[in-house]
């Protein structure tokens, strides 16, 4: 494997999301650093894969994002081992449901925020300076269209991922004219097991491979923000002008997102 080949950085690549689009990258040539808590579980997945890697083509990183030292120490070994990344994806995240009345899950609306928005800021820190000087560099900020509006019991994770959306919309415009460009996905519904817990309907469901190919040409053209699927873009646009009224309205009797304890 050539060093000329692209090269991206993927968090949260052991399942669902981070895993297809790890899986993408690769079937296109590029060299791709994993990163994850579970290590064993990347390892694995490499070693099941029905592809002839070069040994080069892929490395493994063991970080927690919520820990931006542990990020810092993880950015620091993948530039060593391969080089500055062309592209850096903050995708590893949670979704846990919560109850503000109950005390415990005060910890889990913490624990969300350190792993879903600045998981974000700590996977994007290390490189940032480095991609300033070099002149050129895709950042891209997985969020979700529960990051539009806010739903019951997923108080925790939509605040997260509203919270991802106005992030990257603030560092887009810091590092504009650095030729470092800051991008937003925002998933719908993706099949991966962190939507299989779901207790209530998931409009225009899309499966992971299909996303991360959707995913892929968004990041390619430089897309500032993007909703995937496209359908679920449509719903996007009329949830960001819903009147509340009405938006409560719809809302009423529909199942809220279970507590992490059931």
């Amino acid at each position: 494997m050539s060093n000329a080949a692209p090269f991206v950085l993927i968090t949260g690549a052991s399942s669902g999301i981070g895993q297809s689009l790890a899986l993408a990258y690769l079937q296109r040539g590029w060299r791709v650093a994993l990163l994850a808590r579970r290590t064993d579980v990347l390892q694995q997945w490499l070693d099941q894969l029905p592809l002839e890697l070069p040994a080069d083509q892929a490395c493994i990183l063991g970080a927690d994002v919520g820990d931006a030292d542990s990020m810092a120490e993880a950015a620091a070994q993948c530039t060593a081992l391969m080089g500055l990344p062309d592209v850096v994806i903050a995708n590893a995240g949670i979704s846990l449901g919560v109850d503000t009345a109950e005390r415990e899950d005060l910890d889990v609306f913490a624990q969300v925020l350190r792993t879903n928005t600045l998981g974000v800021a700590h996977t994007f820190h290390p490189f940032i300076r480095a991609m300033q000087s070099r002149g050129h560099g895709k950042l891209v900020g997985i969020a979700s269209v529960a990051g539009i509006r806010g739903l019951p019991g997923h108080a925790a994770y939509c605040a997260s991922k509203a919270a991802v959306i106005s992030y990257c919309e603030s560092l887009r415009g810091e590092l504009r004219a650095s030729g470092v460009k800051v991008i937003t996905i925002a998933p719908g519904y993706i099949a991966t097991p962190l939507t299989a817990r779901n207790r209530y309907p998931m409009p225009f469901l899309m499966n992971a491979e299909a996303f991360a190919a959707s995913a892929m040409r968004s990041i390619e053209h430089s897309m500032a923000y993007r909703v995937i699927p496209w359908p679920m873009g449509i719903v996007a646009r009329l949830l960001r002008i819903l009147p509340n009224a009405l938006f409560d309205r719809l809302l009423q009797g529909q199942p809220r997102k279970h507590r992490h304890k059931d």
